[in-house]
């Protein structure tokens, strides 16, 4: 049994004991329970159902593995070739790692 559920925004393929890394999520801490109601997609053993736009009754309650993980460094470099003009600026997303528990739909 799986379910696509959205995240702050991004949808993940949620089945029971998957660990995912989705984006911060404010105020959690480790061990900590959180519900994710907004299911889009629900798959128990074939028998198929799509929410227009959310399964109605389903829910995903997961626990925090981790509070803050920082993602990889990604380095954004601007440069124009004889003009001399150069940017370089770096970014490092911070992610929420979670177990999945269960899927209730």
């Amino acid at each position: 049994m799986y379910a696509i559920v959205e995240i702050n925004g991004q949808q993940f393929k949620a089945e029971q004991g998957k660990k995912l890394f989705v984006h911060h999520i404010k105020d959690s801490e480790e061990g900590q329970t959180v519900e994710f109601e907004k299911v889009l997609l629900v798959d128990n053993e074939g028998a198929i159902k799509v929410g227009a736009p959310t399964v109605d009754g389903a829910k995903v309650v997961c626990e925090v593995v981790n509070p803050l993980v920082k993602g990889d460094k990604v380095i954004v470099f601007k440069m124009k070739r004889r003009k001399d003009y150069r940017k370089k600026n770096g970014h490092r997303e911070q992610f929420t790692q979670i177990e999945v528990k269960q899927v209730i739909a």
